[in-house]
């Protein structure tokens, strides 16, 4: 039996970057929003107990190394199920642009298997696995508008955003995500005293007042969601997707890397400029990139944007943001 599930990708509704952690990560937060571009995932059982990973795109890894062999290896463990199986990647997101496409397809591959051998890891086991695996994989466990904290992998739902256009531009530039947060705390060490350690006592507590504040910037954005979602007195002019929109750009949330990003890539600060000139209600990198979006409420705007930047021949496509109930709707494709 061969299970068929669509692998989706998310974006980052804002990022703020913390200082370095004791383990070598940066705390984050983040609210990451799941989108209908997807890569397709098959997973079909085999005798033995070998995993193999098969994809067309030579980026891809097929050894251990690969996301999908990791979090599959480990969710049979929980299982204590001995099978084998082929895990084949239809790769369509691109490649470290920024969408959690890896992620993604580990997450619907463990998935898959779960639904291929007829059992299901329980929710805990599934959440903690995942976040050993990689920071980015727990948010597909839940899909739809996802708070992300820690590193990116505790995760708690957030009430939806309704579904909007989204524009999602995909330039051919490979940026590096180590780089990126090493050109972070470069910049930070630079604006400090220069002495190393007094740098460090200089910019904790401000990266502490920073985390706190996008913190409180996002309770009171989400907390303002049910209100807004039932219709306000004085703003029928709106739509319900509007709304939220216009309320998401009056935080004047942004995402941290674009600070170290588009320096490095002039080209991608170009790329959010054609979107928000086109109408955009709110244009950001997504992660650190090279993949940015642009969330519309009109249809036309996000057609002007489209051609924009066809004519500077940027790969771009239309598609929209997917609230929880339609990622896990739109998830499972076939088993036969």
């Amino acid at each position: 039996m061969t299970v068929t599930v669509r692998s989706f990708a998310k974006i980052n509704l804002g990022l703020r970057i913390g200082a370095p952690r004791a383990d070598g990560y940066h705390e984050l937060r983040t609210v990451y929003q799941t989108i209908g571009l997807h890569d397709v995932i098959r997973v079909r059982p085999t005798t033995g107990s070998r995993i193999e990973v098969r994809c067309a795109d030579p980026r891809v890894p097929s050894d251990e190394s690969n996301t999908c062999y990791r979090l599959v290896a480990r969710a049979l463990a929980v299982l204590k199920a001995r099978r084998g199986f082929v895990i084949e990647i239809e790769k369509r997101l691109p490649v470290k642009g920024g969408l959690g496409g890896a992620s993604s397809n580990a997450v619907a591959a463990m998935l898959a298997v779960e639904q291929a051998l007829g059992k299901r890891i329980p929710a805990n086991d599934r959440l903690r696995i995942a976040a050993e695996v990689g920071s980015d994989l727990p948010l597909f466990l839940l899909g739809g508008t996802v708070i992300g904290t820690g590193r990116g992998e505790e995760v708690y739902p957030a009430l939806d955003l309704p579904s909007v256009t989204c524009v999602v531009a995909m330039p051919e530039i490979g940026v590096s995500t180590p780089r990126a947060f090493a050109d972070w705390d470069a910049m930070h060490r630079e604006d400090g005293s220069g002495d190393e350690q007094g740098t460090a006592q200089l910019t904790r507590p401000m990266a502490s007042d920073r985390m706190l504040k996008f913190s409180h910037t996002i309770s009171a954005w989400l907390g303002g969601l049910p209100q807004m979602l039932s219709g306000v007195p004085g703003k029928r002019s709106r739509g319900r997707a509007e709304t939220p929109l216009l309320d998401l750009v009056r935080t004047g949330i942004e995402n941290d890397f674009e600070q170290v990003v588009f320096p490095q890539y002039p080209a991608l600060r170009q790329v959010k400029r054609v979107l928000t000139h086109a109408g955009a209600s709110y244009a950001s990198l997504s992660g650190s990139g090279s993949a940015l979006y642009g969330l519309f409420a009109l249809p036309r705007r996000a057609q002007k944007a489209v051609a924009a930047l066809h004519e500077n021949d940027i790969p771009t496509v239309v598609t929209r943001t997917l609230t929880r109930k339609q990622y896990w709707a739109k998830m499972l494709v076939s088993s036969f």
